[in-house]
Order: structure tokens, then C-alpha cells, then sequence
């Protein structure tokens, strides 16, 4: 090997390395985005003892307008479970789960609706969930039916919607919050 081929064989090995520090560089300047767990959906994830949420959010069109409760519920316990959610201005609603499977709250599984949404679209709203003895605040998306994905689920705002019987009669008497009439008067928009 002459000369000319050992110095552009060195100026090759030079740029490689080089190259390699750079690259190799960044993983060591800045965390690895992938050692980071997330939702990467439009909604949140929270586990309640042996009920997992995923992709949970609230669709509504205003902040006290009724919104309707979306996501996959797991149950990874033998026996059935109810979930209770409870929103802004005493609104709640019950999902029941049954053992060993999942609920999809989607167009096939009865409507999860909560009387307000507590914020406009665009927030979130503190929801507190309940199974048992296991209870959890989690902070929850409200969106619009600006995506066409979440027009369908958007619950009907009128105030002459029958209750739900999947709301738990009596949850706004109980209650110690100011209330509006109209939040307690409309516990659920349901009636599909």
C-alpha cells in the first residue's frame, strides 16, 4: 500500500469515527424517549387495582354541557367489578365490568355519561374512579367533535334527557359541592 492509499484510508477511518461520535453522542446527551411510558392515544391510562383504563377521555361540546366517557376497561380479577366514575358538579356514572374481560366503551357498550364535563374541550377535568375499596383521582381529556372520530359520541345537551339507569340515583343528594340546578336536575343524558 503506497502513500496515498494509507492517508485516504486514514482520512476515511477519521470521518467514520467522527460520525459515529456524533451519532452515539446524542444517546448520551439527551434520554432515550423509548425508556419514557405514555399514552399515545388522545386519552390516559390508569390502573385501579386489578381494572385497567386505557385511552380513557370524555367527549362533550361545552364545559357544562353532559359528556360521554370513552376507553377499554380490563378486568383481570375472577370476579365482576363495577366501575364508578365521578365528575365535575356531582356526576357519576357506573361501567360494570364483567370477570376476566374487557368493556369497551364504543358504540356496542351502553353510554357512560356524565352530566357535565367540568372544563371546555381542550382541558382536563379531575375524575375520580371507584371499584371496590380502590379509588383514584386521574385527570382526564375532554374533547369536541371537532375529529370526526368523536362527533358520533357526542352526548345530546337537552335538558329533558330521561335519567340513566346506569347512574346512581341519589349521588347529587349526597353530595356536599354548590351545584347548579341544572346539573343536578339533567344526573344523566343516556337516554339512547
Amino acid at each position: 500500500m503506497n502513500t496515498v492509499q494509507r492517508g485516504k484510508l486514514a482520512i476515511a477511518a477519521a470521518a467514520i469515527g467522527v460520525g459515529l461520535l456524533s451519532v452515539t453522542g446524542c444517546g448520551f446527551v439527551n434520554a432515550q424517549q423509548t425508556s419514557h411510558q405514555y399514552s399515545a392515544s388522545d386519552g390516559v391510562k390508569a390502573d385501579l387495582g386489578k381494572l385497567q383504563l386505557r385511552n380513557m377521555l370524555i367527549v362533550a361540546s361545552g364545559e357544562n354541557q353532559p359528556g360521554r366517557v370513552i376507553g377499554a376497561v380490563f378486568n383481570q380479577s375472577n370476579s365482576d367489578a363495577t366501575l364508578s366514575i365521578s365528575g365535575a358538579n356531582g356526576s357519576q356514572t357506573e361501567v360494570p365490568v364483567k370477570a376476566m374481560s374487557e368493556t369497551y366503551l364504543n358504540d356496542s357498550a351502553d353510554p357512560a355519561i356524565l352530566s357535565s364535563a367540568g372544563v371546555i374541550p381542550g382541558g382536563l377535568t379531575p375524575v375520580t374512579i371507584r371499584s371496590g375499596s380502590d379509588s383514584a383521582t386521574i385527570n382526564v381529556p375532554v374533547v369536541d367533535g371537532t375529529l370526526p372520530e368523536y362527533a358520533k359520541y357526542l352526548p345530546s345537551p337537552s335538558p329533558s334527557a330521561s335519567p340513566s339507569g346506569s347512574a346512581t340515583p341519589g349521588a347529587t343528594g349526597t353530595e356536599t359541592s354548590p351545584a347548579t340546578p341544572s346539573a343536578t336536575s339533567t344526573s344523566s343524558a343516556a337516554g339512547h
